[in-house]
């Protein structure tokens, strides 16, 4: 028994299942999708690959999508953003941003990680337009690559800093989507808005009239997509505010549709949603960039404020926190870990490419560069965290972290 299990083939399929089960998998998928889709963009499959999701569809249901990246960023992203207002809800019904006193840390650590990267951001691209538009670019988290960064490290990071790593992302997110539909808004088509306005108020019955069929949510959901795709709100909103009308009502069994919906849905997200979301706008063409390309203004400040800004405002925010007694550090972590924990929150890839091509729909060229900046700072940061982490299990098993 003993030597099947040290057979290198046995060994190797352990391997495999710990590096792509859990939260790991979805991570080192994202890693995998992001280099297919710099090196598609980057070979003589380019043209193929810009095509594929640039190119004119010869039919679509919805004119207003015409593209397949059109049907990815507006569409396939608003099952993204409805899975992320489940998260959002239950959090702050039942998980730790229901209590005051757990959520004050996360809250401002979130807060000062979205502001100070911002910071970061507008010192060194200036608050002159178009580049101005970019501010938020680096002050998301992406919580699948950072929760798969902590997956690959297994036991090695303490359970209270995967929580408040995980926490963080969420009050991320949720500041993300408040700023996409604050200062990423079009010009609003009020009889679309007011339609929008009809179908929610629908959904919101539905939950008074304690409907416990799914589908009607659903139903509605898709119409509240529709309706704010034509709004000059972005559709991806509606994901969010269908995902907040969805009931937490706990059954006998101990069962709701929200918990229901978030089981069925987190899968095909971090698997497929997320993944091609990623293969669609992670192709950056290098030729003629290099690394010189990293130093212009646009790459610069936001690969600037993944790296440095968000570790400066988490870390900062939580010795702060603790020194004046406003909220303890997450238990049983030593301060090298949660800086490592603080360097993870500056991978944002997803919804730092999603606000990118926002920012800068008339600008092709911006894109191109806001995702050369997104991807070198995610990388950093990356790359940090783990080695902060690997470095921080090895001196907390020698006694000498704290």
């Amino acid at each position: 028994m003993m030597a099947l299990r040290r057979h290198p083939a046995n060994r190797l399929a352990r391997a495999l299942r710990r590096l792509l089960g859990g939260d790991a998998g979805a991570g080192v998928l994202l890693i995998l999708v992001a280099l297919g889709a710099v090196i598609a963009a980057n070979s003589p499959l380019a043209p193929a690959y810009h095509a594929l999701f640039h190119a004119e569809l010869p039919w679509t249901p919805v004119a207003k999508l015409d593209t397949l990246h059109l049907w990815i960023n507006d569409g396939a992203m608003a099952v993204f953003f409805f899975v992320v207002g489940l998260e959002i809800k239950r959090e702050i019904l039942q998980g730790e941003l229901s209590d005051p006193l757990r959520r004050r840390l996360p809250v401002l650590a979130a807060i000062a990680g979205m502001a100070a990267p911002a910071l970061v951001y507008l010192s060194i691209a200036g608050t002159a337009l178009p580049l101005q538009r970019g501010w938020a670019i680096p002050a998301a988290t992406d919580i699948a690559f950072a929760m798969g960064v902590i997956g690959l490290l297994g036991s090695r990071v303490p359970p209270s800093l995967r929580l408040f790593l995980l926490t963080v992302a969420i009050v991320d997110d949720l500041g993300a989507v408040a700023i996409i539909a604050l200062f990423y808004t079009a010009g609003i088509k009020l009889a679309w808005l007011i339609g929008a306005l009809a179908v929610l108020a629908g959904l919101i019955a539905l939950g008074r009239w304690r409907t416990e069929r799914t589908w009607p949510f659903l139903l509605l959901a898709v119409a509240l997509w529709y309706c704010v795709l034509h709004s000059g709100v972005h559709a991806t909103i509606a994901g969010v505010v269908a995902a907040f009308t969805i009931p937490l009502r706990i059954d006998a069994r101990g069962d709701s549709m929200l918990l229901r919906l978030e089981h069925a849905l987190v899968p095909w997200n971090a698997y497929a949603v997320v993944p091609l979301f990623g293969f669609a706008n992670a192709g950056v063409a290098l030729a003629g960039a290099g690394l010189s390309g990293l130093v212009d203004p646009l790459p610069l400040a936001i690969g600037a404020g993944l790296f440095a800004g968000k570790q400066i405002g988490i870390f900062a925010a939580i010795v702060l926190a603790d020194r004046i007694g406003f909220a303890s550090r997450p238990e049983g972590a030593s301060w090298l870990q949660i800086w490592g924990t603080a360097a993870l929150c500056g991978i944002g890839f997803t919804m730092s490419l999603f606000i990118g091509a926002l920012a800068f729909p008339l600008y092709p060229q911006l894109i191109e560069e806001a995702k050369l900046g997104v991807l070198a700072g995610s990388l950093a940061s990356a790359l940090l965290g783990f080695a902060i982490l690997r470095l921080g299990s090895s001196t907390n098993t020698n006694g000498s972290s704290h």
